[in-house]
């Protein structure tokens, strides 16, 4: 006798999957694309004058800067297009890639502007720093993310973890104070600090970090480390006036520029402090002081505002990402764009010792922008995967009867 459909017992059966809307961030794209336009236009009017870098072209460096872009995008398109699970195998061969590039900058690199930054190769010149920034970013994410994730104990980050982390960003660390770049030095300090603090760690630990960087900084200065030309640096950020035509000449102009900008600025193309040529190295490490002169208070403020929107969306799609890795990657990633923006615009107004750190998705420069344009795709593929884009709903649950 057959069970008739009355008769049969009735089975529930639920299964659990979590739905993800794996949207783009659209408000980071819409940022990071306003950010490379402003950028573009801005080193073609630091430089269409400059008839010692463009020659008989006004348009070189807008050429070569929309040719980085170009490969930029497309770096950062594989990146965010690349399985996730890639992406964490792949985080050690970057890391040790990067650490590889900077021993070669200290055995064959080229110094430029006292510092021995550059590898020279067919006529093109990369920084290796650059790259050094995003790999330490995911190494120390995935490390954190390999000892916690899956775990039976529990997942707080402990000393052990913290050990860990410096001793992998020490290494480029180390190496990148050989060159000696103390700009990127800087950058990747405050990017480590800030992965370390979202990691979890103690707060004991934190403060005994930052203790311990400015006892190294002052040790640092006693023992004679830094050379006499980031000395006087540091001199002129306290008083400008001291050497007017040395050390300090590149802060005075560069406040000069951004004053002559008032409130709407005197017009792209049009800055008389810019076209005279009297803000050396203005189409990368003072971008910003084109900007101040020619677009005025309005147009820096939307250029700020773009950095402020991309720094947010980094931050927002850290507090969304549904694993450790991610979270923590998408955090250095903000604190790494944060604190090299505040950088150079404030050694751009005087309120930061001159470093020389380029305004990242602005300056001219090959390596910057291939480094950056990687991490803002890494920032999609985390994006993707949790759910978190623009308009994305949290994940939620659906459950199925049957």
């Amino acid at each position: 006798m057959s069970l008739t459909t009355a008769t049969r017992p009735r089975v529930r059966v639920e299964t659990t999957s979590r739905v993800r809307d794996g949207r783009v961030d659209w408000l980071l794209v819409l940022a990071a694309a306003g950010l490379l336009v402003l950028g573009a236009l801005l080193v073609w009017s630091a430089t269409s004058s400059r008839e010692l870098l463009v020659g008989d072209d006004p348009r070189a460096y807008l050429k070569k800067q929309l040719v980085n872009i170009a490969i930029g995008v497309v770096l950062g398109l594989l990146v965010m297009a690349t399985d996730h699970r890639w992406v964490r195998i792949l985080a050690p061969l970057v890391y040790v890639a990067s650490v590889v590039g900077l021993v070669l900058v200290l055995v064959m690199g080229s110094t430029i502007n006292g510092s021995r930054s550059w590898i020279v190769l067919a006529g093109l010149s990369i920084q290796p720093a650059e790259f050094a920034k995003l790999a330490v970013v995911i190494g120390m994410a995935l490390l954190v993310a390999e000892r916690t994730e899956g775990s039976l104990r529990s997942r707080e980050v402990r000393w052990l973890d913290v050990v860990g982390m410096l001793t992998i960003a020490g290494l480029p660390a180390v190496l990148i104070l050989l060159q000696p770049d103390l700009g990127t030095m800087l950058v990747l300090s405050a990017t480590v600090f800030g992965v370390i603090a979202v990691s979890g760690a103690p707060r004991a630990w934190l403060g005994g970090l930052f203790a311990g960087g400015v006892v190294a900084a002052v040790v640092a200065v006693q023992v004679g480390l830094l050379e006499d030309y980031q000395l006087d640096r540091f001199l002129a950020f306290t008083d400008p006036s001291l050497d007017p035509r040395g050390a300090g000449y590149n802060t005075t102009q560069a406040r000069i520029a951004i004053g002559n900008g008032g409130v709407t600025g005197q017009g792209l193309f049009h800055g008389s402090q810019t076209h005279a040529g009297f803000v050396p190295e203005q189409h990368t490490d003072f971008i910003f002081t084109v900007a101040g002169e020619e677009l005025g208070l309005v147009g820096s403020g939307v250029l700020i505002l773009l950095l402020g929107v991309l720094i947010w969306r980094a931050l927002a799609i850290s507090a969304r990402a549904d694993d450790l890795f991610g979270r923590l990657a998408a955090a250095g990633i903000a604190c790494w764009f944060g604190f090299q923006a505040f950088q150079n615009i404030g050694m751009c107004l005087g309120i930061m010792p001159v470093t020389g750190v380029p305004l990242p998705l602005v300056s001219y420069g090959g390596s910057s922008m291939f480094a950056t344009l990687m991490a803002v795709g890494l920032l999609q593929n985390i994006a993707r995967r949790s759910g978190s884009g623009l308009g994305a709903a949290p994940s939620r649950l659906v459950r199925s009867r049957y």
